[in-house]
């Protein structure tokens, strides 16, 4: 199997040295692992793509480059330039450091690499850590990923390369933040809401006296529903939930269906 890699903490991120030992595992002894990453960090860019500017692309050494851009930027670096003479069967993004359940996932630059591989119509996964008191100050916050990463991918390997729909299947999985033997299983999930916590801005003074605002992110540790991805992952559950690029609300189609 060949593999495309890639994150949105940067081509330095421990979390992509701990998806490059996933994705060389899966890989097998006759497979390639194709690391396509962004140079610096770029968390929250969501499905941004360098639309406006080119970006360059460094060959750090073999099967590993750092693109001056998105995620999304980076899998299209690697499907249509790095990999252009045999493309990847399966692109993994990831691990991110922290959580992407509930609308985290909206603002995503993780879920942004996997989003992009699937409208290409390659299967992907974004895979992320939930970090909580009992694994940010462990020797490797990522063990729960690095454990049990593998044998979960395996299992959603069937589906993602069964789907044929135009807006192709991909997974947001979470693992939750605990260390590894404390994990209690995998909950099929769907997409969360964090009531009253939400993104903000936090106003700051430079030295020389000018006014800057700084993203503040909202808290993380608020439940949602039960059946969705952070309640899962709260409760000690790696969450796994299917997604498509298609954000047509459906069911609300009939009922606007008088409108016409």
């Amino acid at each position: 199997m060949r593999i495309l890699i890639t994150n949105d903490d940067g081509i330095n991120a421990p979390g992509l040295i701990v998806l490059h030992k996933i994705a060389t595992e899966l890989a097998g002894p006759d497979g390639e692992v194709w690391t396509v990453a962004p140079a610096f960090e770029q968390s929250g860019v969501g499905h941004c793509i360098s639309y406006t500017h080119p970006m360059m692309v460094a060959k750090l050494e073999e099967r590993r480059y750092a693109a001056e851009g998105s995620p999304a930027d980076c899998v299209l670096a690697g499907l249509h330039d790095v990999m252009k003479d045999a493309p990847p069967d399966l692109v993994l993004s990831g691990v991110n450091r922290g959580n992407n359940s509930a609308e985290n996932a909206l603002y995503s630059g993780t879920l942004g690499g996997a989003m992009e591989a699937a409208l290409q119509g390659i299967p992907a996964i974004a895979l992320s850590q939930y970090l909580g008191p009992n694994n940010y100050q462990a020797a490797n916050p990522f063990e729960a990923a690095e454990v049990h990463g593998v044998a979960l991918i395996r299992k959603l390997l069937p589906s993602l390369l069964a789907d044929r729909q135009d807006y192709r299947l991909f997974y947001n999985v979470n693992f939750p933040p605990e260390p590894a033997a404390s994990v209690q299983g995998v909950k099929v999930t769907t997409q969360g809401f964090r009531r009253h916590t939400r993104f903000s801005v936090e106003p700051h003074l430079s030295p020389s006296g000018r006014r800057f605002l700084w993203i503040k992110g909202g808290e993380q540790h608020r439940p949602t529903e039960p059946g969705t991805d952070a309640h899962a992952n709260l409760d000690g559950y790696i969450s796994v939930t299917p997604m498509r690029a298609d954000l047509t609300d459906h069911t609300l189609l009939e009922e606007l269906r008088a409108i016409e």
